[in-house]
């Protein structure tokens, strides 16, 4: 017995994401050095970074 075709491949959703989630972003702007703990602990408004870091 085969697998239907709807069912598609296992790795489809295995796609380069070109949005970060909040935890991403702040990983990346520590390693950018712009990021502090005690400064930069709002939860809006953080500055863009680039996604392929």
């Amino acid at each position: 017995m085969s697998r239907h075709n709807s069912y598609g491949k296992s790795n489809k959703g295995v796609q380069k994401r070109n949005v970060l989630k909040r935890f991403e972003r702040v990983d990346v702007l520590k390693r950018l050095g712009k990021w502090t703990n005690g400064e930069n602990a709002k939860v809006t408004g953080l500055p863009k970074t680039p996604v392929n870091m």
